[in-house]
């Protein structure tokens, strides 16, 4: 069958590497790609977050699936389009992906369906906010309900601080109509994971737990970013803790679902925070994690494009889906200045051969006009590994990384540091 990517990042570039190993895939087009893709696959040009084009262009290329990697063009009802077009596609509908596009929404469901979260309070006003965070302890966690592209989240360390956040989110505009409503949250101080679900209505799939660094810097450092490094099975999850995530979160939040007649079809990513042992939601998103998709889909031993197929069709068999007795990383290379201004257009330089459990998977690079792959993007490449324990995939994965060679390349010698005791 033809598939139909859509998107132009790391998880992307991951789900082609799953595409041209599936013996389902015959040819495989990405849209829009990056310079690392395009060396192994067709890339077009799109607007994802217009619904309309990314139905019109899956219909020009024929494709037989699509598969729907960002959170924009899905919070804009891409894959309803698709559907109403007859076509199957791996991604949650409009009202689905409001678990995501709006932290409101998803706050009421959690509590509409007793999941467990922190306490919060929504609102529209500025005046309502700061009678509400006087009444709060510090530090504490104000969101942008909409997408804010990873940067609409703050903590706040003092009322002052708070105020002038809900400040200028409210009354500055600071990101626009996503920043219109903020979501109060209490701050919850534990640790946090990842929780990954294939899912089609109420079956699904629970892919290992994972763990992303969010900071720049090593020892969880510096400011936020899109994701620094990853690794997979997060010891954090014990036994006891994935049964309360299974019996508290993952079945409440599928029958809530079905019961607002919501037919869910793609990822589920569960952000969790462990507090003393008992798992709290902290955020839904509604498709693959970015780096975390990077490593997950390589400790599958099913096919990961079938079983994205099954979801869309609902035909998934979840009692006969096998994970590898493995673990895997990824370490994230980024620009110089990344997270804030970042260096453009420097030439990368790779190695000759890649091993086989490992893979460089593109992200924020393209290809200049002698053919050179060059840099294009904050978070550049991740390199990506695979082992019998995550010491040995960590060996591997930054014995990698050190052949990759760019001016001001930069990446954190620490990923898995908590599971590692380092």
């Amino acid at each position: 069958m033809k598939v139909l990517i859509v998107g132009s990042g790391g998880r992307e570039h991951a789900l082609l590497k799953a595409c041209l190993k599936s013996p389902l895939v015959t040819e495989t087009v990405v849209a829009p790609g990056n310079g690392g893709m395009a060396a192994e696959a067709t890339c077009l040009p799109l607007d994802v977050e217009d619904a309309g084009a990314v139905v019109a262009l899956a219909k020009e290329v024929a494709a037989d699936f699509v598969i729907v990697g960002p959170e924009a063009p899905l919070a804009t009802g891409a894959a309803d389009s698709l559907r109403e077009a007859g076509m199957p596609v791996y991604g949650p509908g409009k009202a689905g992906a409001e678990l995501e596009s709006s932290k409101a929404f998803s706050k009421e469901f959690m509590l509409r369906h007793n999941i467990p979260t922190a306490a919060a309070g929504i609102f529209k006003d500025f005046s309502a906010a700061l009678d509400y965070l006087r009444g709060r302890e510090y530090p504490i966690v104000i969101k942008a309900s909409g997408l804010a592209a990873g940067k609409g989240v703050i903590i706040a360390d003092s009322f002052e601080h708070a105020e002038s956040v809900v400040h200028d989110m409210l009354v500055g505009y600071q990101f626009g109509k996503s920043g219109q409503t903020v979501l109060i949250e209490d701050f919850m101080k534990g640790e946090e994971a990842s929780i990954m679900l294939l899912v089609s209505g109420e079956k699904y799939v629970q892919l290992p737990p994972s763990q992303d660094h969010k900071r720049i810097g090593e020892g969880d450092s510096g400011p936020n970013t899109g994701g620094m490094g990853a690794y997979a099975p997060a010891p954090v999850v014990t036994q006891k803790i994935a049964e309360k995530v299974r019996t508290k979160i993952i079945e409440p939040s599928l029958a809530g679902l079905a019961k607002e007649g919501i037919d869910y079809r793609g990822t589920l990513y569960v952000g969790i925070m462990v507090v003393d042992g008992e798992p709290y939601v902290v955020e839904y998103n509604v498709r693959f994690g970015d780096p975390e998709c990077q490593i997950l889909l390589p400790l599958l031993a099913d096919d990961p494009i079938k079983l994205m197929l099954d979801c869309a069709q609902g035909t998934l068999k979840p009692a006969e889906v096998k994970v590898k007795d493995e673990h895997a990383m990824i370490v994230v290379m980024s620009a110089e200045g990344y997270p804030g201004a970042y260096r453009k257009g420097d030439v990368i330089e790779f190695p000759a051969s890649v091993p086989d459990n490992c893979s460089i998977v593109h992200a924020g690079t393209k290809q200049d006009d002698a053919g050179n792959i060059i840099t294009a993007g904050g978070r550049v490449l991740g390199i990506v590994a695979t082992g019998p324990t995550l010491q040995a995939a960590a060996d591997d994965a930054y014995a990698l990384a050190d052949q990759v060679k760019w001016p001001g390349a930069y990446l954190r010698r620490d990923i898995g540091w908590r599971a590692l005791g380092k």
